[in-house]
């Protein structure tokens, strides 16, 4: 029997993260917010817990869900969109100390390359480029990223993903129609949810701890190129893009994560 892991946020990516370890043989502690997903979890048997991190604390049975595991996964997006002056930083340090009372060893953080800014000229961007994002979004995840790497209580793993997508979740769509699209001679940095799953299984597997990795398909055509050839494809409306002002992006440079895990992307976006 492997080890016990646990998933805190068993949503759009972390659901089918815990089914897959579930499938290798592996224990699984998934958390939600929504206490209708319960039922989901135990039904794929994933042992179910609703939590929730705000500013003041954690809410529900957080040391039975880290009771017994060696590695958790966390995967909780900052959600400032929804809430501009949220404060994602001390939510995780609530769970940061949680942690360090517990019986985790090793901390995965699923963060992103938005911790880097776009910038004309488009910059290759690799693991060991220093992050330098203004964005409120972007300076919270570097700061929780710095938080867990310079703690010494437990291992830590960060791996930045690309932008995520699948056969529902595409940037195409959202952009179909619209006029006005900025920055189209930018490179795309995109990944699928199925190569996020992997990739996450293999650092469990290859017990990959305390490294930072960067994960995006290898292919950076414009994002002029890609989204239009794609709503050609799909019979959508095509965006219109401002071609008046230099377009501002970067390249994310994946080659560390693929030779530390002999890594071969499977869906290309």
């Amino acid at each position: 029997m492997k080890t016990q892991i646990s998933v805190i946020g068993c949503g759009w990516l972390g659901l089918p993260l815990a089914k897959k370890l579930i499938s290798e043989g592996y224990l699984v502690h998934g958390s939600t917010t929504s206490a209708s997903k319960l039922n989901t979890l135990s039904d794929f048997k994933i042992s179910p817990y609703l939590i929730t991190l705000n500013e003041n604390g954690i809410s529900g049975n957080f040391e039975a869900f880290l009771t017994s595991s060696e590695t958790i996964i966390i995967n909780i997006p900052p959600g400032l969109r929804k809430q501009p002056n949220k404060n994602h930083v001390a939510e995780i340090k609530h769970l940061m100390l949680a942690i360090e009372h517990s019986t985790i060893k090793n901390v995965l953080y699923i963060s992103s390359t938005s911790v880097f800014q776009n910038e004309i000229g488009c910059p290759t961007i690799s693991a060991d480029t220093k992050p330098n994002a203004t964005t409120s979004s972007g300076r919270q995840l570097i700061e929780i990223e710095n938080m867990l790497l310079e703690n010494s209580k437990f291992n830590t793993t960060i791996l930045r993903f690309g932008g995520l997508i699948d056969n529902q979740r595409h940037p195409s769509k959202m952009l179909s129609g619209k006029t006005n699209v900025a920055h189209p001679d930018a490179p795309i940095n995109l990944i699928h949810k199925t190569d996020c799953v992997d990739i996450i299984h293999k650092i469990i597997e290859h017990k990959l701890w305390n490294t930072t990795l960067l994960a995006a398909y290898p292919k950076h055509i414009s994002k002029a190129v890609y989204y239009s050839e794609y709503c050609k494809q799909h019979n959508l409306p095509l965006p219109l893009y401002n071609t008046t002002e230099k377009s501002k992006g970067k390249i994310i440079d994946s080659s560390k994560m693929v030779q530390l895990l002999n890594y071969t992307f499977k869906i290309e976006p």
